[in-house]
């Protein structure tokens, strides 16, 4: 048999290599024809096309748990599926902050789908990143869990309680003004580039400018950063497989990217789902404790119970402002 073959079967982070790669490859052909086809010209993308790119990328996501669970098992593919719903439920609020970003740079949308995708590759390093340092901690120290299981309780009473919701001031963010004292920014868009070239006045060469739009990408990077804290250790809570971790995060994202800007109009509307996330926080958290108690909680009730409070939320607070979205509607 050859080397090749061997190297695929061959063990990496506990998951063979060969289903690693066909990872990889499903995630890149996905990018490249999402933007090297669908939007390889910037334009405006309106609800119907935003909820027809998340059709796809949750469906293809769907089929690769399908998959997971013919190679790796039921347990494997129930966890799969938990963690693409708590990851894509727990993103939520990141839509709003991606929506205070691209409004106070002034990006039109027909640029802010360029600044996401690129966006996504950051993702994909900075998750990589943090997984396989959580993942290790756990592996190496068991007692993390514990401290992961507090933090979730921790943030899901917070965000329970929590009455005032409170907004990032953009103006002072420190990042944003550490780029500026250390990079030439230009003051105005220059169409869908994120650097470009100028020649100012009494400069005998062109020089290298940032745009806004670089500078909106930083903070999207940023705020991905923030939350994946919240998120991370909410999936590390569900099962400790890198794979299963790290690729329903992935897919959670890329659906989340495609949803954003449908959601964007209706994020509004969404007013009692950040209690059932707060819920599902503390659910999680909880069945850490639990553990020792009652043993692991079977990953079918962590599925249904995790959709069940999202769910409710959602419903929740669609019938709640119906009545306001309706006299909008009268008004337009």
């Amino acid at each position: 048999m050859s080397a090749l073959p061997l190297f695929l079967f061959d063990d990496f982070l506990g998951t063979a290599v060969w289903l690693w790669l066909v990872f990889i490859t499903l995630v890149v052909a996905l990018l490249v024809l999402d933007l090297g086809v669908l939007h390889r010209r910037p334009h405006d993308i309106e609800m119907r096309e935003s909820l027809l790119l998340y059709s796809a990328y949750f469906s293809v996501g769907l089929l690769f748990g399908g998959w997971v669970w013919l190679e790796l098992g039921a347990q494997s593919a129930l966890e799969f599926y938990t963690g693409l719903l708590v990851e894509q439920s727990l993103s939520m609020d990141n839509v709003f902050v991606m929506a205070m970003i691209f409004g106070f740079f002034g990006i039109p949308r027909r640029y802010q789908q360029r600044v996401l995708f690129w966006g996504i590759l950051g993702v994909v390093v900075l998750r990589a990143l943090m997984i396989g340092l959580g993942s290790a901690l756990v592996q190496e120290f068991d007692w993390i869990l514990y401290l992961f299981g507090a933090f979730l309780l921790f943030t899901g009473l917070k965000m329970l309680f929590t009455r005032h919701e409170t907004h990032p001031d953009l103006a002072h963010n420190p990042v944003i003004r550490f780029v500026r004292r250390h990079m030439r920014v230009t003051d105005d868009l220059h169409g869908a580039r994120f650097f470009v070239r100028l020649k100012p006045a009494g400069q005998p060469r062109a020089l290298l400018y940032a745009t806004p739009l670089f500078l909106a990408l930083v903070l999207i990077e940023l705020a991905d950063l923030v939350f994946a804290v919240d998120s991370v250790p909410a999936i590390l809570a569900i099962t400790q497989d890198p794979f299963i971790v790290y690729t329903s995060n992935i897919f959670a994202i890329l659906g989340l990217r495609a949803l954003y800007f449908a959601l964007a109009a209706l994020v509004h509307r969404f007013v009692y789902l950040k209690y059932a996330l707060a819920l599902v926080l503390i659910f999680i958290g909880g069945k850490i404790f639990a553990h020792g108690l009652i043993g692991k909680v079977p990953p079918l009730l962590s599925l249904c119970v995790t959709f069940g409070l999202l769910a409710g939320g959602v419903l929740l607070s669609l019938f709640k402002t119906r009545t306001a979205a309706e006299e909008v509607k009268r008004v337009e």
